[in-house]
């Protein structure tokens, strides 16, 4: 694939980020795919992961959307951060769970874009679904400048 093409483009700012990233890293956090406007990532639910209920602290899952959500927005080498998100988780999530998180574009306009995400476990059940709005700043993902405004 032509390094010009759009995917080409947005699994490079994929990579890069994650290469950057030090806490999906932590949390195992893998790169399955990126598109333009979209990113699906996977996470293994490990023992030091669960909350007092014997099931993934939501926090886990919430990190996992964002990263998702992060490598969405950013696919298309405008480095882009956060304006606001929110989660409803739906069922819960247990050790060893192989969960994957697909985000996707609902919406990309001057500097702000909506995404949402997706949770799902091994057997395609529905784990969490997260919202996030995008807020673009100065730069670019490949070439990351050190200010933002």
């Amino acid at each position: 694939m032509p390094e010009h093409t759009p995917e080409a483009l947005a699994l490079a700012c994929a990579q890069a980020m994650l290469a950057r990233d030090a806490a999906s890293q932590g949390l195992g956090i893998e790169l399955l795919d990126a598109g333009p406007g979209s990113a699906r990532l996977g996470m293994t639910v490990r023992a030091d992961m669960i909350q007092g209920h014997g099931t993934c602290h939501g926090g886990y899952l919430f990190a996992l959307a964002d990263s998702a959500f992060a490598f969405a927005c950013n696919s298309y080498d405008e480095a882009a951060v956060a304006l606001g998100c929110n989660i409803d988780y739906v069922a819960p999530a247990r050790r060893g769970d192989q969960l994957v998180a697909q985000a996707s574009e609902q919406s990309r306009k001057g500097r702000t874009g909506n995404y949402d995400v997706r949770i799902e476990n091994q057997h395609g059940e529905l784990i969490a679904l997260f919202h996030g709005k995008s807020y673009k700043v100065r730069g670019s993902v490949l070439a990351p400048e050190t200010a933002h405004d």
